[in-house]
């Protein structure tokens, strides 16, 4: 059992609408004990990203994790695409739950997100955790940055310019390709992939908003503002990072000058690298999704400790 301090009790599971800065956020929440934490998904995600490492917190925490505009089931107007309009959207969002300084998760894009809502939000970030994600990538020489917006997203891609006969077509296709090999397939991945289309069959479309998406990306590609985020920041970040990239064998995402990069420019409390995940199984699949589950609350139960 949660209790907000806006009087909501929740005993289980919820989904629901929350309003955003001029928008309305679908949510996912998980009960647990303590203060909530906020858990940002990645460019082409939504909520339900965290339903796996929500359940190995085993009610250890409760976990608040909105769909961001243009994704999920949320809102998606035509503008507000950027990591400062997300903070603002998620700031109203946190406090229409009535939540206070809290610890700030974010996979992927949503590590971006987290630091930019601490920079802007200070009253109510008490302590980040970026799961490979934060920083830029190099792109590798003679490649720009949008041939590898088409090399590292293209399955994410096609899938957002068709349409989809059923859910399991939409399974099938994910099942072709090489990011996640059968023994990774588990039940969160597929409750994702299923909570990723919308519309009726046999037209079923995917949620995440295309433009939004494109913009993102060149967001993230930023460094300079990435590091001036993360030089507002004070508080302190708990970096984990994936062994491998978006499929077994490829280099990882956040590589070490990545994180030594985060180090010089914010107050990284530990980094670490999880053996055997790529930027996916780290949070869908073992050993990631409960590896992460115990840093997420040893990092909280540190923060907290320490204030």
């Amino acid at each position: 059992m949660t209790t907000t301090t806006t009087g909501i009790e929740i005993s289980a599971h919820a989904r629901g609408f929350v309003p955003g800065d001029g928008v309305r956020l679908a949510y996912g929440y998980w009960p647990g004990r303590g203060a909530p934490i906020l858990a940002l998904h990645g460019q082409t995600a939504s909520h339900v990203n965290f339903a796996g490492i929500a359940d190995r917190l085993a009610g250890r925490r409760p976990i608040l994790a909105p769909d961001i505009r243009g994704r999920g089931d949320s809102d998606t107007p035509e503008e507000g695409y950027d990591f400062e309009q997300y903070a603002r959207d998620l700031a109203a969002a946190m406090r229409a739950f009535g939540m206070g300084p809290s610890i700030v998760v974010g996979h992927s894009m949503g590590a971006w997100i987290g630091a930019a809502l601490a920079a802007a939000e200070p009253d109510l970030v008490s302590g980040l955790v970026f799961i490979d994600g934060g920083y830029p990538v190099h792109a590798p020489p003679g490649t720009t940055f949008e041939e590898l917006f088409e090399l590292l997203l293209k399955p994410s891609l096609a899938r957002l310019e068709r349409t989809w006969s059923s859910e399991e077509e939409y399974l099938d296709f994910w099942r072709g390709q090489p990011t996640f090999r059968p023994e990774d397939w588990s039940p969160y991945w597929e409750a994702y992939l299923r909570n990723d289309l919308g519309g009726e069959a046999p037209r079923l479309e995917c949620k995440p908003y295309y433009p939004a998406v494109k913009a993102d990306w060149f967001n993230m590609a930023d460094r300079e503002a990435a590091g001036e985020r993360i030089r507002r920041t004070s508080v302190p970040i708990r970096i984990i990072t994936a062994e491998y990239g978006v499929m077994w064998g490829a280099d990882p995402i956040q590589t070490d000058e990545n994180v030594e990069a985060v180090k010089e420019l914010g107050n990284v409390e530990s980094a670490r690298r999880l053996e055997g995940t790529t930027h996916y199984t780290i949070g869908f699949s073992e050993p990631g999704i409960s590896r992460c589950a115990d840093l997420i609350v040893e990092f909280a139960d540190h923060v907290e400790g320490a204030g």
